[in-house]
């Protein structure tokens, strides 16, 4: 795992960086950048996780044609010629598409960068050589324990060595960029050290980990979120590993205070839902980020009837506007200007609050 050189932060320097975020966010929702546009390709997987956030395989989702999504490329290629976003696949498991490669090199050959999000268990040494040949920009691989630990949560046998064999696959082709991302709860907070050194002698060229959110099939698993003292404590942990250099931080997912942010992760927290990141889901609603709740006020439209692009620059007011004008506690909050409610995935819609405030439950 390579070693980085992390400088250190202080208070007045983020207070400033903060202010100016600020004023960037406001002229943001006004003039949004579509920088990721997500597919959910399918919503069909080999593993069956305790934790998933799109309950995948609980339901049948019709899935779009491929021609829909060869058409969509070409669309989103004209009208953003020269801005042209990160085409982000995931799923379920993207690759048991059988037209995978079609999609992905049908981007590729538009110019688009893109990156993957997988499980890895399919990632064989073919399939690895594809992906290099078909220009992947960047790699996600899930791996959220060590072996014990990762079959129960994945529900799946031998998940652990074919998520580690696939990583190895990914990186004896050269990829620059193979990240293994990892959920933290309350089961596993305790061996990170353990899965730490199992991905430091894999070589893996960064670490993300995350807590266990309340979504999908999480919020059936109460026992397994983690509390404000051991969030903070993963928290710490990573914080710990940068600054001994090494690339490992904590994802997008919320405003941690000036006392972390920055000190976890290269930025400071911007939810990019509907500002920076729009997706397609599997049925071909348009939505922002994948993990939010699906309900009519968040779904903007559907790729089957509605142009993506008029969809982009014309909708997505509910994500524009910051979730602490609908929120009485986010309002009266100290932080509600580098804050603003937090991120729209962990928003109770039915009740108007966030559901993930580490300022409000310390």
């Amino acid at each position: 795992m390579t070693v980085w050189n992390m400088g250190n932060s202080n208070y007045e320097r983020k207070i400033k960086e903060l202010q100016a975020l600020a004023e960037y966010r406001k002229e943001l929702r006004k003039n949004p950048q579509l920088r990721f546009l997500f597919f959910e390709l399918t919503q069909r997987c080999n593993e069956n996780c305790i934790h998933c956030g799109s309950r995948c395989g609980e339901t049948e989702v019709a899935e779009l044609p491929t021609e829909v999504y060869l058409r969509l490329l070409d669309k989103v290629a004209s009208d953003f010629a020269g801005h042209l976003p990160m085409i982000c696949v995931t799923g379920g498991e993207p690759l048991l598409r059988r037209d995978f490669f079609e999609i992905v090199g049908h981007a590729h050959r538009l110019g688009f960068p893109w990156g993957m999000t997988s499980n890895g268990t399919l990632i064989t040494k073919d399939v690895a050589r594809r992906l290099k040949e078909a220009g992947m920009n960047t790699v996600s691989v899930s791996l959220d324990g060590t072996k014990e630990y990762h079959d129960r949560f994945r529900r799946s046998q031998n998940a652990f060595e074919r998520t580690v064999e696939g990583l190895r696959n990914l990186l004896e082709q050269g990829f620059e960029d193979v990240q293994a991302t990892t959920v933290v709860t309350k089961q596993n907070l305790d061996s990170l050290e353990e899965l730490f050194q199992v991905l430091y002698d894999i070589d893996v060229d960064s670490w993300r980990l995350l807590a266990i959110e309340p979504i999908g099939r999480a919020l059936d698993i109460p026992e397994m979120q983690l509390g404000t003292k051991e969030h903070f404590a993963l928290l710490d942990f990573i914080r710990g590993k940068r600054e001994q250099g090494y690339p490992v931080l904590y994802g997008c997912c919320h405003w941690l205070g000036t006392d972390y942010e920055r000190e976890v992760r290269d930025w400071y927290f911007l939810c990019n839902a509907g500002v920076y990141t729009a997706s397609i889901m599997s049925n071909g609603d348009i939505g922002a980020c994948l993990d939010i709740d699906r309900r009519p006020e968040t779904i903007q439209g559907n790729i089957l009837r509605d142009d993506f692009t008029k969809v982009w620059k014309e909708r997505f007011e509910i994500f524009r506007t910051p979730l602490s004008e609908r929120c009485e506690e986010c309002r009266n909050c100290p932080d509600v200007a580098f804050c603003e409610g937090g991120s729209c995935h962990s928003w109770d819609y039915e009740r108007d609050r966030q559901l993930v405030c580490l300022k409000r439950d310390r």
